[in-house]
């Protein structure tokens, strides 16, 4: 096993870790740890709420969570060389959940179990948060590489195991281009539920070792993890799984390097912002620099190697969606709207095989559905597919003759 260089303790928030992480971005967090080129590691990392979400049969977790409070990440962590304009070479050696302590009803998240939520629209929102916009939760039990969940009856998944959520520290010139945009896009519409962006906020902020003023200056200018952007963050890919490489631009020296937010499992788009199978666990790294190299290969955003670990299905249902919304508007090559119709299109299938609305949603999210954007050039409708595998069910979802056997399947965690 290698050495590790962040430790957490699962049981603790990550503000009461002896070496605690951040949960902003900002070039000024000091590093906790240094490796070098060549060097393999392991990174312990709390789930993406700090353990506020509990293994019990209501989703009032979800409803009431401290959304600042998120993501909690484990770093930074300087590499010994690297400097702006160069590309920092991740490989993903290997990624575990945490394991089971004592594991008892009403347990924090992150320790050897994980969890899929629908968040409410006035707290979070998701992807189909105008159709689903109240708190939902399931609870997922691992039997090695495969999920299942009492809230989701006739379900099992195999994992893909993955970081959703890493990349380096950005610039003081890239952190105040971020803001700046994104507070011009709030700009155009303030009082929306939920709102465009996030802003810097400096409540519940976390910055590592940072105190006084220099703590307070970070917090009030620091980006919220929330979005992927041009380092990589939140970008919730469930191919960057074991075996992955993935090349990172580095734009500070010692390019202060961070990750968290880790899933056992999802499928393509994490389509309910809690969309994963979320969990706590660890990740085993291993280092390198290229030189020079977003100059070299005009890397402005992450690049990668997809890993080969990906769980295998070889047979799907799958739904087309296109540029036409809910309401029978015409959309010109709107991809979003497309997806969207085309989720909405595999809930209603699952529906007929006594699903509820919910549980369906939470499905997508969890499984290792692909989403595909089938075509792009055929004005003015976008055409969007997603493949769901029938493999995860223990009964046949696949159409026939006799049409869909519709049983009682319960109902996800909800909120009182």
């Amino acid at each position: 096993m290698p050495r590790t260089v962040f430790h957490v303790d699962q049981a603790k928030s990550m503000r009461d870790q002896a070496t605690p992480g951040h949960n902003r971005w900002h070039p000024d967090i000091p590093a906790v740890a240094e490796v070098r080129p060549g060097d393999e590691f392991r990174v312990e990392c709390k789930d993406w709420t700090d353990g506020q979400v509990h293994d019990d049969d209501s989703a009032n977790d979800v409803r009431d969570m401290v959304l600042d409070h998120n993501h909690m990440l484990s770093g930074p962590i300087a590499v010994a060389g690297a400097e702006p304009g160069d590309l920092l070479v991740v490989d993903y050696l290997d990624i575990g959940p945490a394991n089971t302590v004592d594991r008892g009803k009403g347990e924090q998240a992150g320790q050897g179990w994980g969890y899929t939520g629908i968040f409410a629209r006035d707290n979070g929102g998701g992807f189909l948060t105008d159709h689903y916009p109240e708190a939902g939760k399931a609870i997922w039990d691992f039997h090695g590489r495969f999920a299942t969940s009492r809230h989701l009856p006739g379900v099992r998944i195999a994992s893909n195991i993955h970081p959703g959520l890493a990349g380096c520290a950005p610039s003081a010139e890239l952190l105040a281009a971020w803001n700046r945009r994104e507070q011009a896009l709030i700009d155009t519409d303030p009082h929306r539920v939920p709102p465009l962006a996030l802003p810097p906020l400096e409540t519940n902020s976390l910055l590592g070792s940072l105190t006084g003023a220099e703590r307070e200056r970070v917090a009030r200018e620091g980006a919220r993890t929330v979005p992927p952007r041009e380092h990589g963050g939140n970008v919730d890919i469930k191919n960057l799984g074991i075996g992955s490489r993935v090349y990172y631009p580095v734009y500070v020296p010692g390019a202060k390097f961070s990750i968290g937010d880790l899933h056992f499992a999802q499928g393509d788009g994490e389509i309910s912002f809690c969309g994963a199978v979320e969990m706590g666990g660890h990740v085993d790294i291993g280092v390198d620099l290229v030189k020079g190299g977003m100059r070299a290969y005009n890397a402005t955003t992450p690049i990668f190697r997809p890993g080969r670990q990906e769980p295998r299905y070889d047979e799907f249902v799958s739904f087309v969606g296109i540029s036409v919304d809910e309401s029978g508007d015409q959309h010109y090559m709107n991809a979003t709207v497309a997806y969207r119709r085309a989720c909405l299109q595999a809930i209603a299938y699952l529906e007929q095989f006594g699903y509820t609305g919910r549980q369906a949603y939470l499905i997508l999210c969890a499984a290792p559905i692909e989403g595909r954007v089938s075509g792009i050039v055929d004005i003015p409708n976008a055409c969007c597919s997603l493949y769901l595998p029938t493999e995860i069910f223990d009964f046949d979802v696949r159409p026939g003759a006799d049409g869909p056997v519709a049983v009682d399947r319960g109902e996800c965690a909800l909120a009182d």
